[in-house]
C-alpha cells in the first residue's frame, strides 16, 4: 500500500469510510490513468439503474449491468475487460485487465452472447482529477491506495460488499474501518 501514487495505472483507490461526497461514498475505483495532466478511473461498485440494453438498444443481450463510473461526462460509455483474445485494441492497465478496445467488436460479442459480466464491465461517465488534485486528496487521507489489482476484485459482481472486502484484504491495520457505520452519527 502507498501513501501516494508512484505508478500510472492499475491501482485501486478506496474512499475513506466517511467521505461526504455521495459520488464516492464507499467507492472502489480502478485508476486507469495518472499523469501530470491529471488522473482518471472508474468506480467499480456503484451499479447504475441501467442495463446495457437501455444505453445500447441495438444490442440483443441487454442484461449486463452498467455502472456509474463517476460524475464526469456521465453521457459517455466506457468499458474494461479481461479478454484481450476476444477484444482487440485495449490498453493493459494492470495484469490482464484492459481498458477499451474495438467497440464494434464488443457490441457484436455482446449481441452474440459471447461476453459475460465476469469478463467485461461497462461504465457511464468516469472519475477524473485535475493536475495535483488526487495528490492533494491523498495527503488529506481521502483515499487509500491499493497496489493489488486483479480480475477477481474488478469483476466481482457483489458491489454491495466490494468496498468492505477490499478494505479487509488490506490486513489488520485497516480491517476495523470495514465495520464503521455509513453514517458516523449512528456510532
Amino acid at each position: 500500500m502507498l501513501n501516494s501514487i508512484t505508478a500510472a495505472a492499475g491501482r485501486l483507490l478506496i474512499s475513506e469510510p466517511f467521505m461526504l461526497d455521495p459520488n464516492f461514498k464507499r467507492s472502489v475505483i480502478l485508476l486507469t490513468e495518472y499523469t501530470d495532466s491529471g488522473a482518471m478511473g472508474f468506480i467499480l461498485n456503484h451499479q447504475s439503474d441501467y442495463l446495457l440494453g437501455d444505453v445500447l438498444p441495438d444490442t440483443s443481450y441487454s442484461e449486463i449491468p452498467v455502472y456509474t463510473g463517476g460524475p464526469v461526462a456521465a453521457n459517455t460509455l466506457h468499458f474494461i475487460h479481461c479478454v484481450p483474445g476476444k477484444i482487440e485494441g485495449g490498453i493493459e492497465i494492470c495484469d490482464g485487465i484492459f481498458w477499451g478496445g474495438d467497440f464494434e467488436m464488443v457490441k457484436q460479442l455482446v449481441s452474440d452472447y459471447q461476453l459475460s459480466e465476469n469478463e467485461i464491465k461497462f461504465f457511464m461517465g468516469y472519475s477524473g482529477w485535475t493536475p495535483d488534485q488526487l495528490k492533494d486528496e491523498l495527503k488529506e487521507n481521502s483515499w487509500i491506495v491499493v497496489e493489488k489489482c486483479s480480475a477477481k476484485i474488478i469483476f466481482n459482481n457483489n458491489e454491495q460488499d466490494m468496498w468492505k472486502e477490499v478494505v479487509i484484504s488490506l490486513g489488520t491495520r485497516f480491517a476495523h474501518i470495514a465495520n464503521f457505520p455509513e453514517n458516523p452519527q449512528l456510532n
